[in-house]
């Protein structure tokens, strides 16, 4: 989350890995569980928190929980190298995987193992969908670094997810919480959801830090050049997208507290099709680079860019949508605590597959 990564030589052993992340990434499921107690404490002592945050609202949205939602998102987006994405048109190969990847299999495959493993949890298994529908756009980079991936190309796909989303996420939510329900004879979400719901929560979290992102880079740049923008800006910005990530959390588990503690399997039972899709769509990213002779460097672009999502949108979406109290929003916040482990694990997995990988020219990768 701090988008910062240690500048070390590359190695093949657990301690390479794990020390070229930074502090606040390398503990993150630490953080995350932490932020989750303090929020369980902070209910069961403060019983009218609830009323103390609808107090300070807009619309149906609470202030200090948008404000927490806002300063996750902008760090992630003002690292983004928007200038990079002409070059995707370099290998259409790439850009053709990926984008089948990441909007036709992965929300597709979330989908169904959301009904399939939660099929008598609706409230999750929408949770879920809305996560499945958020790419990711800012810890891949971490992830696709530690595994010696394609720095460039994985910009380019993260700049291209960024805008995909603004664009498509309300009509893909609509289509897959509302019109493929209904063709498969399977129940919709409430009659309480609408499209507009998630166009609006999607405009605002996203939309928003979107374009400051956008015109942070640009502007800082211009003033003080690359190197500094990114050597010396961004490792300043990058800690805050976890601060309002763990905020989040805190207020989070905080309204959800009885909920959670009267039933933990729910939590177990969610992170089980999380565990499944990371795993089915890395394996798919890897097999399909192989496949079109991406060599090892994009293929493992491919494959993290795919296994990864968005969780900050998703929580984003879920609480504007849903509510802070909701299910969908619960859904949401187990995707970082089961995600960042597992994708450091696949690391691991990536950097061990490079051996049976060569490169378009031949060449051992």
């Amino acid at each position: 989350m701090s988008d910062a990564v240690h500048e070390k030589p590359a190695g093949s052993g657990e301690d390479a890995v794990v020390a070229r992340l930074s502090r606040l990434d390398r503990f993150l499921p630490v953080w995350i569980v932490l932020a989750m107690a303090a929020g369980l404490l902070l209910g069961r002592f403060w019983p009218d928190l609830t009323e103390a945050l609808d107090a300070f609202k807009v619309g149906s949205v609470s202030v200090p929980i948008a404000i927490g939602l806002l300063v996750m998102m902008y760090p992630v987006l003002a690292k983004v190298r928007y200038s990079e994405t002409a070059r995707v048109t370099g290998d259409r190969r790439l850009l053709a995987a990926s984008l089948v990847l990441n909007w036709l299999i992965g929300p597709a495959l979330m989908f169904a193992l959301a009904w399939m493993l939660l099929p008598d949890l609706p409230e999750y298994r929408t949770g879920l969908i809305i996560v499945g529908l958020a790419r990711c756009i800012a810890m891949v980079l971490i992830w696709n670094d530690l595994a010696c991936g394609d720095r460039e190309a994985a910009a380019v796909l993260v700049a291209i997810n960024s805008v995909f989303q603004v664009i498509a996420f309300a009509a893909l939510g609509w289509f897959y919480l509302q019109t493929l329900p209904g063709w498969l004879g399977l129940s919709t979400t409430s009659a309480d959801f609408s499209v507009w719901a998630i166009t609006v929560s999607v405009l605002v979290f996203l939309g928003i830090p979107l374009l400051a992102g956008f015109a942070t880079r640009q502007i800082g740049e211009r003033a003080k050049g690359r190197d500094w923008y990114e050597n010396t800006f961004l490792p300043r910005l990058g800690p805050w997208a976890l601060y309002g990530l763990l905020f989040t959390i805190v207020l989070l588990f905080a309204l959800q507290g009885e909920a959670i503690t009267n039933a933990p399997w729910d939590v177990v039972r969610i992170a089980i099709p999380l565990l499944a899709y990371f795993a089915i769509t890395f394996t798919l990213g890897m097999l399909i680079g192989r496949g079109l002779g991406l060599g090892y460097a994009k293929t493992a672009t491919l494959a993290f860019t795919a296994a990864g999502n968005n969780f900050e949108l998703a929580i984003a979406v879920a609480i504007g949508t849903f509510g802070i109290t909701s299910g969908q929003a619960l859904a949401g916040v187990v995707g970082p605590l089961i995600e960042v482990p597992v994708l450091v694990g696949l690391v691991y997995v990536s950097l061990w597959a490079r051996k049976y990988f060569t490169t378009p020219e031949g060449v051992r990768s």
